[in-house]
């Protein structure tokens, strides 16, 4: 696997086996199967399991999240947008991912975006493909992180109410 999503951040790992949701846009096939094979590879790595589903196109990658709520511990948007004739791409990939970040705002999902927004076929080859940028892989992990960060905040310290642990505490829930 390529490089782990940003310089010099590890990957969490988790003693309780987090559950991730891939949801993939496969309007490019070839494309969202190399995005699909990174988020894989990063969600074993870490020690989670996946599910995949697939929806007809990039704006509808937010509504199956929020339809799969509670279902799951983090999830992991796949998809790609190529730049076309019209404005419907900018439409797109506007709205597809201000859906994400409000509902990881919102919330509280541990999202990441997968969401390829690209000018031509090229670009999206190099930045989907796992030995490549593996987009799909620092999606996985970046919900990955994400994840890690909400058990943290979450995790009461001794069962006191009102006392949280703080970043550089021993593992918290399972991280």
């Amino acid at each position: 696997m390529a490089e782990p999503h940003g310089p010099g951040l590890a990957l969490p790992r988790f003693e309780d086996g987090p559950t991730l949701l891939l949801v993939a846009a496969p309007f490019y096939r070839g494309i969202a199967d190399m995005l699909i094979a990174g988020a894989r590879a990063a969600a074993e790595a870490a020690g989670a399991s996946h599910e995949l589903i697939e929806v007809p196109g990039a704006l509808e990658i937010p509504t199956a999240i929020r339809l799969a709520e509670g279902r799951y511990d983090a999830f992991v948007a796949l998809g790609c947008v190529i730049r076309g004739e019209t404005t419907h791409y900018e439409t797109v990939c506007n709205d597809s991912s201000r859906a994400l970040a409000l509902l990881g705002i919102d919330r509280a999902l541990c999202i990441g975006n997968g969401i390829l927004t690209v000018e031509n076929q090229a670009q999206a080859e190099v930045r989907a493909d796992p030995a490549g940028m593996n987009k799909g892989g620092g999606a996985a992990e970046a919900a990955l992180h994400l994840l890690a960060l909400k058990r943290r905040f979450a995790a009461p310290r001794g069962g006191r109410p009102g006392e949280f642990m703080l970043a550089g505490d021993p593992l918290v829930g399972g991280v």
